[in-house]
């Protein structure tokens, strides 16, 4: 019966705390989505580079 009082309370304390939170407007949202894309774009193209190097070397010194 403790573990389920201690689960309810948990929940509420979780939900008062939610509410004072500050949340991101929709511009912040979709200006930091758009960043984490690019940047994983750019280093998905990094790593392919790196890889077809290395790959490269390693089939020379084979």
């Amino acid at each position: 019966m403790n573990l389920i009082k201690n689960a309810i309370r948990f929940v509420i304390d979780a939900y008062y705390e939610l509410t004072k939170a500050t949340w991101l407007g929709k511009k912040e949202v979709v200006g930091t989505t758009v960043v984490v894309v690019v940047f994983v774009i750019i280093m998905s193209i990094f790593v392919s580079v790196v890889d077809l190097f290395l790959g490269t070397i390693v089939r020379v010194i084979l």
